[in-house]
Formats: C-alpha cells, structure tokens, sequence
C-alpha cells in the first residue's frame, strides 16, 4: 500500500523502498490548461549547475541516462525514471514542477498527486488541488534530496512565473530565441501535419515491449493530445520618448515647425497626426521646455511637461517571485533550522517536545501546546539557582516554529552523549532528552556555587545565542565570563573564580563581584562563547 504524504513531510527512500531504479509520476490538469512537467538537478547549493540536468520535453534524458522523460502513460500527465545509484555526486537533488503554458493559474487545478512506484508497486503518494494555490503559475510539487541517503519530500510549493522563470529561479539561463524562417511545407504533406519544433524525429512502430520493473501499474492510457504549441514571449514595453532631429532649434508655442526642405506652406505632422501644430507624445500641449533639457530615463514621463507615468513592473520584481527566497526550507529531520532565526520542529503524537513559554510564533496541523509543570522540588531548585525554565510540551501531528526575540539558533544532537547549559541558553529540547541541574563548587560565592543544566540520552537541543557565538578549545586556562557561557562539553571541568585582575573594568555592566568560569579538560573539549552579556 502506498504511503500517503502531506505537504512538507518527509521520508527515507529507504523506508519506502529498498529499490533505486524508480519511476516518478505527475498528474495535474485543469479546465482548458496545459502544463510544463520537468526535473531539475540541482547541485549542493540547489542551483541548476549544470544544463545538462534539467530535463524537460527539450532534453528528456540525462548524459548518463540516470534521470529520463518518459512521456503520460498509466494516468500520469507526465513521467520520469530516475536510477539514483547512478546520479552522479555532484547532482543533490531532484526539483519536480509543473508550469502552466499559456494563460491561467494554479487555483484552477483539479485534483492531482506526484507518486513514486518501485518494482511495479506504487510506494508513496503526495496529492494536492488548486486550492492550496491562488495566482500561481508554477508548483514546485516535490524533491528527491540527498542527506546522507536518499530521501523524498512533498514540497507543494507555489510559484509566479511560467518555466522560464523557474529556472532563472534555480540558476539557470534563458537562452533568448533567434527570428528563423518559416520552414517550407514539404511537398505533399498538409501544413497542420507537420511535426513541431521540438518534437523527435519520426521512427519506424516497434513491438511492444513488456512494462520494466520500475514502471508504474498498467492502467488505461488517456487518449493522446496534440502538444499545444509555446505561447510567444510578450513584447517588451516601450517607454516615451522624445525625438528631436540634429541640428533643429527648439520652436516656442505658438508657432509651428518646418523641417529643411520643406515646402514653406502648411504645418508639419506625422504622418496620421492631425493637421496643425505637433505635440510629441506624453507632453502637454503648449508647455515650454527649456533648449538643452534632458531626455526622459527609459519608462520615466518627460521631466519637463508630461503627466506622471510609472513604469511597468519587471516580471521578475513580481511579489510572490521576491517572497520565494523566504519559503519555507525543504523538511530536514526532525528539527529543521529555517533561517539563522527560526527553528522548525515536526512533531508525531508519540514524540512531543518541550519549549520555552512563548516561543511559538507558527505552527501547522493539529498541534497541542500545554504547560510543562516540574513538581515543587523543581520549582524551588529553579529559584534557588536561577535556572529554572518556563516550558510548554508540544503534541500532536504537525509543524511547529519557534524563536526568541529573533536570537541565533542552532541545532544540537545528542547521540547518548551529555551537554551543559545555560537555562538562558535553551530554546527547545526533545522530551526523551534527561534534564538535571547541577551546581559548580566555587569558594566565596553566593549560596556556594554557580548553577547550570545537564543534558543527557538521545535527542536534540536547540540553543540560542545573541549574535554569532564562537566555540572555544578548552585550554589548560580558559576562562569565560559567566553571564556569556552558553553551552560546553560534558568532558570539561568548570571551577568558579573571582577575577582580580580584571575586577569590575573587564566585565559590562557589572554591579557585584566580578565572577567567571574557569575550564579545564583533554583536547576535544570545547566552551561555546556569545557576544553579548545577559
């Protein structure tokens, strides 16, 4: 049974699968739409690197055949092939879109779905409608990505802009198309049957041959249809501009212009102008415009005389084609930084998180926030210490983000390793992960000592920093200013000392005795340091 998918979730190929040689399939349509269904391979930085691996009607296969277009069949609008174990390392990713070709947009598509079948099974299936979209002319519908392994995410994404504007998108260039000549009919063929441009030319009919193992579960095949023919690219807006001739004069209002040569009688106007004085074009009749004013810039009204007229938008200024460098980033594993600010976290019914109080600024699907109590020895050990944390659980099925007055954060994982902390550090943790305070023996301190938080177990903790922190090798003498130490290894020992050098100079807005960490430890240990003092 094929695995069902939701927008942005994410699986192993692997757990799906334990075959590479895969078959795609794409089914969108739409009342009086035609659509572009093609595949980017993009390198590490999701940028289309090399032309060779965007494969579309123009270019269905990949040099090396890993990645092939195989034409509507079984159902699909179109379908792929694609034989990971032999995309070359430098390919990161499959992009599958569809684009609109013509008018239209994407809030008029009927239900549709991307599926992956492996050995003649279909093993997973995303599906969407059009109204998850609205303007859109394009869908990033879903990737194959590799981290570490290959994995596959249903992405669902819109886009402004037809095909070509999703590939600048990704890096790409546009190559602009050269005036050919109209190809003479071949003598008795009609016109309309003449192939396209873009089509292969004709074969000979061959045997049909047996589905492939990768291929999709034999079903109908929809009756074929013409390929609509590329709409033409729309011409280029033309901005005003006034022409004078060389050599002329300007000639005040009032009075009309002659042009050398010309017979003495009679005004001058070009040609389907009405007779009598010339205005050029976006000017208010009988306004003066001083000899040697400037022309007007490409799309900008005269600066002398003229009403105002903007320029048109560039297609590429377009808002949904500005806000796409802000989309939300491809589903990771569980916890998903989404910018150096924001943290995504997908969470299942069986694996809650624990957040801090107000984290929360989105959240996606049916998701439960409630308030994590810690008994009253964990509340009197909070204000002994100072480091007792204000936290809600996170429940359910969906995606929360979270953030902290927009601080860094980052990601930490902990496979049955320990991590010290700061409670002023932690953003979010996994509830699997142990919590425990623990106090640093110092002579001469309040209450005895400097108090922080002990991560053990299997899990991730997301840390918050103000600014970018720096990550200290612990030396024989490290030392660190209590208020900015975030986080550090297990393996380093932490003393508490009094700064008699630096005394209350050395540390910003200090009020009571200067006091810092001292760490110790074997090479490999390390202190994470931020700029800034809480």
């Amino acid at each position: 049974m094929a695995r069902e998918f939701q927008r942005g979730h994410k699986a192993k190929i692997s757990d799906l699968t334990a075959g590479t040689d895969l078959y795609v399939g794409v089914q969108i349509s739409g009342p009086g739409l035609t659509f572009d269904i093609s595949c980017f391979g993009l390198d590490a930085d999701e940028q289309l690197s090399d032309d060779r691996y965007f494969i579309f009607f123009n270019q269905p296969k990949s040099p090396e055949d890993s990645i092939q277009l195989l034409g509507a069949q079984s159902g699909d609008t179109e379908s792929f092939r694609v034989t990971l174990d032999q995309i070359p390392s430098q390919i990161q990713k499959l992009s599958f879109t569809a684009t609109i070709d013509g008018d239209g947009q994407m809030s008029q598509i009927a239900p549709g779905c991307l599926r992956i079948v492996a050995g003649g099974e279909e093993v997973a299936r995303y599906s969407f409608d059009g109204s998850e979209f609205s303007t859109e002319r394009a869908v990033m519908v879903g990737d194959l990505y590799l981290k570490d392994v290959w994995r596959f995410a249903a992405v669902g994404q819109g886009f402004d802009g037809g095909l070509e504007a999703l590939l600048r998108n990704f890096g790409g260039e546009v190559a602009e198309e050269e005036p050919t000549p109209e190809a003479a009919p071949q003598p008795g063929v009609p016109a309309q049957s003449q192939a396209p441009a873009f089509a292969p030319p004709p074969q000979a009919a061959a045997p049909v041959a047996p589905a492939p193992s990768f291929g999709a579960p034999p079903a109908p095949a929809p009756a074929p249809t013409a390929p609509a023919a590329p709409s033409p690219a729309p011409a280029a807006p033309t901005s005003p501009q006034t022409f004078t001739p060389p050599g002329q004069t300007f000639t005040p209002p009032g009075q009309t212009f002659t042009p050398p040569g010309a017979p003495p009688a009679g005004q001058y106007a070009p040609p389907g102008a009405p007779a009598g004085q010339f205005t050029p074009p976006g000017a208010v009749p009988g306004q003066f415009a001083p000899p040697g004013a400037p022309g007007a810039f490409p799309g900008q009204a005269q600066p002398f005389g003229g009403g105002t007229q903007l320029a048109p938008v560039p297609p590429e200024a377009n808002v949904r084609v500005v806000l796409t460098k802000y989309a939300e980033a491809p589903v990771g594993d569980r916890w998903t930084e989404q910018n150096a600010n924001l943290v995504r976290a997908t969470l299942t019914k069986d694996a809650p998180i624990l957040a801090k109080q107000g984290s929360m600024v989105a959240y996606q699907g049916d998701i439960d926030f409630a308030h994590k109590g810690s008994g009253l020895l964990g509340k009197l050990t909070g204000a002994l210490t100072g480091q007792g944390m204000s936290l809600m659980r996170c429940t359910g099925n969906g995606e929360v983000f979270l953030a902290d007055e927009a601080s860094r954060v980052f990601v930490i994982r902990l496979q049955g390793e320990q991590l010290y902390t700061s409670a002023q550090g932690v953003l979010a943790f996994d509830e699997t992960l142990e919590t425990e305070v623990r106090r640093i023996e110092g002579a001469g301190l309040p209450g005895g000592g400097f108090f922080s938080m002990l991560f053990s177990g299997t899990g991730a903790v997301v840390v918050k920093t103000r600014g970018v922190p720096v990550v200290l090798p612990v030396g024989a003498a490290t030392y660190v200013d209590g208020n900015a130490v975030i986080a550090w290894s297990a393996g380093a020992q932490a003393v508490t000392t009094t700064s008699l050098r630096l005394r209350r100079s050395g540390y910003a807005r200090q009020t009571t005795e200067a006091v810092n960490l001292q760490f110790r430890g074997a090479p490999g240990n390390f202190v994470v340091v931020q700029p800034f003092e809480v």
